[in-house]
């Protein structure tokens, strides 16, 4: 897979946790921060499948999102 370089900017203590992890599970920091953003980029997107889904069933229980909200 195709690599790039970035620069960006962290907290010192957070750093050095990283670094930590990266001695102690015997990986580098780069593989770490690659899978740390791979992780953070799944949890965060949202499937247009689910939103479907979810759009349905707020059509599906409008009167009983009214019901609640009373």
């Amino acid at each position: 897979m195709a690599t790039i370089k970035i620069s960006s900017k962290v907290e010192a203590q957070v750093w050095e946790e990283l670094r930590l992890l990266a001695k102690e599970s015997h990986q580098n920091v780069s593989g770490l921060l690659t899978e740390a953003i791979s992780d953070y980029v799944h949890r965060r997107r949202v499937r247009p499948v689910v939103l479907d889904h979810f759009a349905d069933s707020m059509d599906d229980n409008e009167e009983l999102g009214h019901l609640l909200a009373k």
